[in-house]
């Protein structure tokens, strides 16, 4: 079974370019859904975050905000180190459990839709990484859309993530968004066809060791 991971900036696409993987039969483990699981009431992730930012984290219905989360994170190195030491741990295991009902059903492929994939070295796990990319107006249009996202929002998350060019640079395909659905339909495909060829050496060794050694650093910088 060969693992991509799937990248990119706010407001480059990936959001698409994973659901055009999944109308591909592709399965697709998405990140950011586990993240909202684990933050909604009752989430694994709800009390240990009260617990290490208060309770004027929570939403109304006793989730966490994650927007009140994230303007207590951004910018904050120590805080968003507390904040991965709770989080990550629950989505890998989230994204264990994927990986091996995939396995068992006898996928070729699959794909791991990561946001921060270079930033928390999920690379590491996965056999081959496309990234997601347009131009910044455009990017800035399509985040600037969302309800509650102003200028300032979008410097803070870009500050956060990996600058758009080294993340192409460290992609093995870049897949550009904005020349229209077609051209963006036509780029997965070809990345599909591709895959193919690639030998499936991250799963179960190489995805099990880039785990241990995540855990073994997080564990130093305890």
């Amino acid at each position: 079974m060969r693992i991509l991971g799937l990248t990119g900036s706010i407001g480059t696409g990936k959001s698409h370019a994973a659901d055009v993987f999944d109308a591909f039969g592709i399965p697709v483990f998405d990140a950011d859904a586990a993240v909202h699981a684990l933050y909604a009431p009752g989430g694994a992730a709800v009390a240990p975050v009260v617990a290490a930012f208060g309770r004027e984290v929570r939403d109304a219905a006793g989730g966490i905000d994650r927007r009140r989360l994230a303007a207590r994170v951004l910018g904050d190195a120590a805080a968003r180190r507390r904040l991965e030491a709770i989080v990550h741990p629950l989505v890998r295991a989230a994204e264990h459990a994927f990986l091996q009902r995939c396995a068992r059903a006898g996928c070729w492929l699959v794909v791991l839709d990561i946001p921060l994939l270079f930033e928390t070295g999920a690379e590491r796990r996965c056999d081959r990484v496309a990234v997601t990319s347009c131009h910044p107006f455009l990017q800035e249009i399509r985040v600037l859309r969302r309800p509650g996202t102003d200028p300032t929002y979008l410097a803070r998350i870009r500050a956060a993530q990996l600058p758009e060019a080294d993340k192409r640079r460290r992609a093995d395909y870049v897949v550009i968004t904005g020349d229209g659905r077609g051209a963006t339909l036509a780029r997965i495909r070809e990345i599909v066809r591709d895959m193919r060829r690639v030998p499936p050496r991250a799963w179960p060794v190489r995805w099990q060791r880039a785990v241990r050694l995540d855990e073994g650093r997080r564990a130093g910088r305890a």
